[in-house]
């Protein structure tokens, strides 16, 4: 996945600001105790960083793979 689909579907899921807020001020578990921000710039795969934001929020599995427009 690449980063600006990871940004467009938080941004989708979340709106602009929480989505925003929760890379950055969210710390999980299951990225280390990173933020999603740092996990990405630790390498971490924006999938691997998006489904466990999924799991966190509970996303539900029919809007994981984006909006249908």
């Amino acid at each position: 996945m690449r980063l600006s689909q990871f940004r467009t579907l938080m941004q989708d899921e979340f709106g602009e600001m929480r989505a925003g807020s929760l890379a950055r001020d969210h710390v999980f578990a299951e990225l280390g105790g990173r933020s999603a921000e740092q996990a990405i710039e630790a390498g971490i795969d924006p999938k691997r960083v998006w489904q466990v934001i999924c799991e966190a929020y509970d996303v539900p599995e029919d809007r994981r793979l984006g909006r249908d427009d």
